[in-house]
């Protein structure tokens, strides 16, 4: 639905005409009869140009001129996205999943609608993909940038992002597109589009098809110099480079990375002898492994420490197909309307990580903690261990209990390569419903509307992890005797490739995941005028819905098991819930536009208030039973719009201001007791900050694994926020099409359920008794337990700027020479406010990258974009005209200070990073080409034909020299052509030390610049 505060709010972007600042005179008798219509914020239709809630609408046209070629430009170029965004950009871990994150807060504190309504979050249980939903099917996108919790229920306290799909269209639209990155320092990373909208209909119905197919190649790590090296220590970072990697011993695991307990084969050996040397210090094939300065040859080489960013890929390739259906039907005039949609979509995003990393150890202790601390055990009797006597025995009460074994042997799977992670998604989302209005029962409900209906939508997301390690065939090819069948661990860089076929086929496996998330939704819904005061009607809305949410994650068994090395271990998750709603709002007008009343020219109030009921189950783990829980919430909402001065003396003027309280149920991934087993690493994932006074080093050396179990909460309370917002829009009437509006917001955020980060908990450890396990003799780390919290307390608050101005050349009286669009749209994030638990300090983040807490990634002051636009003039060749550019700019902010003088590193800041996108499209309208005189026949082209009753009529022939409709004209008229540039001056994204790409992913592309053209036929 088209709304008319867009045509008001600045921070529309350009290409929207302003509504004029006054109505137009209406003759004497007449009434003005103004469509009313539902904005995103409200359930009430209403006809006002500027409303109580600020949102923001981008229409197709106004995300090209952003800058957004795809999902994921869209959520890292908007001003209000930070934090920890879900993109494309996210090889390691992600499944190509783009969820919008507002106001840096957690992705699920957004809420995202498709038509208003619901839909199924991705299949991972965590926010809306909106990438499942190609452009060319938008009509237009809300941005509420409020709290909405009384308006649309759990999930909007950061904002809601509405998704309005196409549902009328005539005719025929063909359209291309492809773009690449290689006239920049990216390699050649070509992304195309084709789609096809077809629609027709009468004045009763309208039917559309959709259909769009997408493919992305794949940009890798090496192709920017800002991402080819982990080793960051030029850029002022630290070396993050993985000490697992071939011909390597660890023979004093309480050495640091440059001591003397590392042996490495020697560079020119393929593989060391078998059996022929009694440890890695006695051997003549091993060295202790050299430091020569961090600008040495050898330091920089895999050698001391392997680069894994040298085979990974940045932005991994992704394709998607879909396909769209709609169907509206008026069967009794307005008072009885049949809709029905359907939406299908397949994607498939290969990510890959490098190739598995030998850790942790197959061989476990009584606890089930690895019992190597580095690398792997393998024992003596190895086919292929060059050494004769054990470090150690595997320890007694476990299975292999006395075998003499080899500590500390370092190995990373290069002969089978990266590790493959592709997701194949299924997603599907069918809407019917019934709607119409009620006049018909009398002149009291002429305003009143209705709406039954139904929705269902569904994820899916399928999951491989290839090239992985199995403990179970791992552990029988190492202590395998046979030299044909064995697992060599002990092969250097230059060997890899002799390891046998059969060893690989025991030890490296692929794993299968199916994850599945439904939501069946079904809701009534009535609005309409109650009765009239002085001021106007008072208006009403009202609804029940129900909403299931059905959550499923079934793990391979070797998962299950906790079993394999390179994946993430889990249990099985099954969780369900049920909620019941009702909901209502009034809006009161007090004062009309009619009255002329200085200071109070225009003034209502809207009041809302939802109930909600949730009833959840959660299934049995090998640990916790199964588990039922409920509760409920009701949360008002109290908002006013005014207008003090009629706007013919200074302009339109409109003031608003909101409080809201929300209700946020913990996810259902937040509630599974389902545990997730992880190794990390020390240093480049974890750190210890304690230090141990005898040799001034941390208690837990570098090279480490620390196991992490991660797991939800069933007992998880509903998160509660308290906001409110005050704001106001401004045209002058001096400067005819200029619009400024200023809104400041506030979020309170409390009993924030959440998972921190393990180096957090490490970080706090007198905070988070038992949940961080140590050996009681060396004090390393050995096991965090990282359960979901209701943590205390975040504080959010900012400011978001627009302004919009529209130059019409006019107006100078010298003729129409187009018009010029100015936009500007903003966010200052002026605090942040962290507090965990009760007794710790709180955390100021705003203005930092943020890593370790429940809220991470880049937080900045400032985010905001300007851009400057020219439509050429009506009735001209100039008129398809449409080019400009756009500035995006993201402020410099602090690093993760306090983790990097941890890591003994000096304190940075990370730089402001400025970007330049050029648009320009031209649109062919031709007029039809006059009509040619026919032969024999008089100009008038008139001819008497006898009809069949008798009578004669004068026919006007139809003339063959007029061009053909399948002629060059035909094809060219209603043809645009696009060009864009993205990028333009190929700037790498500002250096962040702590990031997992060198780069933070969330707001920023390492793609570089970006050309593409767009084509599209309508007929």
């Amino acid at each position: 639905m088209a709304i008319a505060f867009a045509l008001f709010i600045a921070g529309n972007v350009s290409g929207q005409d302003l509504a004029p600042s006054s109505p137009a005179p209406q003759p004497a008798g007449a009434t003005a009869e103004v469509e009313r219509v539902i904005v995103t914020g409200s359930n009430i239709p209403t006809a006002e140009e500027t409303g109580p809630n600020p949102v923001d609408t981008y229409r197709t046209e106004d995300i090209q001129k952003l800058g957004a070629y795809n999902a994921t430009d869209l959520v890292t170029k908007l001003p209000q996205e930070m934090g920890s965004t879900i993109n494309q950009n996210i090889a390691n871990g992600g499944d190509g999943s783009v969820i919008p994150n507002l106001r840096g807060l957690l992705p699920k504190e957004t809420l995202v609608l498709v038509d208003g309504k619901r839909v199924a979050p991705n299949a991972n249980g965590v926010g809306v993909d909106i990438n499942l939903i190609p452009f060319p099917m938008i009509d237009h996108i809300d941005i509420l940038k409020d709290g909405a919790s009384a308006i649309y229920g759990s999930d909007a306290v950061a904002g809601v992002i509405n998704i309005f799909l196409k549902h009328k269209f005539r005719g025929l639209e063909i359209g291309g597109s492809i773009g690449n990155t290689n006239l920049g320092a990216s390699n050649d990373a070509r992304e195309t589009e084709a789609w096809m909208i077809a629609g027709t209909g009468d004045d009763k119905t309208d039917i559309l098809i959709i259909a769009d197919a997408y493919d992305r190649q794949a940009i890798f790590s090496r192709d920017r110099n800002l991402t080819s090296n982990a080793q960051a220590i030029p850029f002022g970072g630290g070396d993050f480079r993985s000490d697992n990697s071939p011909g390597k011993i660890k023979t004093n695991t309480l050495a640091d990375v440059i001591g003397t307990g590392v042996f490495i084969l020697r560079p020119g050996l393929a593989a060391p002898t078998p059996h022929s040397a009694p440890n890695a210090q006695t051997s003549p094939e091993y060295i202790p492994r050299p430091f020569d300065g961090h600008n040495g040859p050898f330091f920089n080489s895999d050698f001391f420490a392997y680069n894994f960013a040298a085979l990974t890929p940045a932005i991994p390739e992704n394709d998607r197909q879909s396909f769209y259906g709609s169907f509206t039907r008026d069967l009794c005039d307005k008072y009885l309307t049949v809709f029905a949609d359907f939406k299908y979509t397949r994607s498939f995003f290969n990510a890959a990580l490098a190739p598995t990393p030998f850790a942790p150890d197959a061989f476990k202790r009584l606890d089930g903690s690895p019992f190597s601390p580095e690398g792997i055990s393998v024992p003596i009797q190895n086919a292929f261990n060059p050494f004769t006597v054990a470090d150690t025995t595997l320890p007694a009460g476990t299975p292999f209990a006395g075998i003499g074994v080899t500590t500390g042997v370092k190995y990373r799977a290069l002969e089978v390569g990266n590790r493959p992670s592709p997701t194949t998604k299924h997603d599907m989302l069918f809407d019917f419903g019934l709607k119409g209005q009620m006049g018909e029962f009398g002149d009291y409900f002429k305003t009143w509307n209705w709406e039954l209906g139904f929705r269902y939508s569904r994820d899916e997301a399928i999951n491989l992890s290839e090239s992985v390690v199995s403990k179970a065939g791992l552990r029988e090819a190492l202590l395998d005797t046979n030299p044909a069948t064995a697992f060599n661990p002990f092969l250097n860089f230059s060997g890899v490739q002799q390891q046998t076929a059969i060893a690989r086929s025991r030890v490296y496996v692929t794993l299968h995941d199916t994850a599945e998330f439904e939501l069946p939704l079904s809701y009534l819904t009535v609005n309409g005028d109650l009765f009239n005061l002085p001021a106007g009607p008072v208006s009403f809305a009202a609804g029940v819905e129900y909403h299931g949410e059905r959550w499923e994650d079934t793990p391979d068994s070797l998962n299950t098991s906790f079993d394999t090395i390179g994946s993430v271990d889990f249990e099985a998750s099954r969780v369900n819930r049920d909620v019941w709603t009702t909901y209502q709002e009034v809006r009161i007008p007090v004062s009309s536009p009619a009255w002329n009343f200085p200071g109070a020219y225009s003034l209502e109030f809207d009041i809302a208030e939802r109930e909600e009921w949730y009833s959840q189950n959660t299934s049995a783990t090998t640990i916790l039973k199964a588990q039922h829980s409920q509760y409920d919430a009701q949360k008002p909402k109290f908002s006013v719009r005014w207008q003090p001065l009629d706007p013919k003396w200074i302009g339109a003027l409109t003031l608003r201001a909101s409080y809201s309280e929300g209700f946020h149920a913990p996810t259902l991934p937040d509630l599974t007791p389902a545990g997730f087993e992880d190794f990390l690493g020390v240093p480049d994932q974890l750190h210890d900050p304690k230090i141990d006074p005898a040799t001034g080093n941390s208690f837990t050396p570098d090279g480490t694994t620390v196991r992490v179990i991660q797991r939800g909460n069933p007992n998880l309370k509903p998160e509660v926020a308290y906001e409110w917002s005050y704001g106001a829009v401004y045209s002058p009437k001096w400067i005819k099409g200029l619009t400024l509006s200023a809104d400041f917001w506030h979020i309170d955020l409390r009993s924030i359920a959440s998972f921190v980060d393990p180096q957090f908990i490490i970080d706090f450890e007198n905070s988070f008794p038992g949940l961080v396990s140590r050996d009681p003799t060396t004090g390393a780390i050995t096991q965090v337990i990282n359960p979901s919290f209701n943590l205390t307390r975040a504080i959010v608050e900012g400011i978001d700027y627009e302004g919009i101005y529209i130059l019409d050349s006019s107006i100078f009286g010298r003729g129409d020479f187009g018009r010029f669009t100015f936009t500007l749209n903003g966010t200052y994030l002026s605090r942040f406010e962290f507090q965990p638990t009760p007794v710790s300090d709180q955390f100021g983040l705003s203005g930092k990258f943020v890593n370790g807490f429940s809220f991470t990634g880049s937080l900045p002051h400032n985010r905001a974009f300007i851009s400057a636009f020219y439509d050429g003039p009506a009735n001209t060749w100039l008129a398809g005209l449409d080019f400009g550019a756009t500035v995006h700019y993201t402020g410099q902010y602090q690093d993760d200070n306090i983790d990097l003088i941890g890591l003994g590193l000096k304190q940075r800041k990370v730089r402001e990073w400025t970007t330049l996108d050029l648009i320009a499209s031209y649109t062919f309208t031709l007029p039809p080409a006059a009509s040619a005189p026919v032969p024999g026949l008089a100009k008038d082209g008139g001819k008497n034909i006898k009809m069949p009753d008798g009578k004669e009529k004068n026919v006007l022939p139809v003339s063959t020299a007029g061009y053909s409709p399948c002629g060059w004209r035909a094809w060219l008229n209603q043809t645009t052509l696009t060009l864009g540039v993205q990028n333009v001056f190929d700037s790498d994204p500002p250096f962040v030390a702590l990031s997992q790409n060198n780069y933070d992913e969330s707001l920023a592309d390492v793609r570089g610049r970006f050309w593409y053209v767009q084509l599209k036929k309508r007929f």
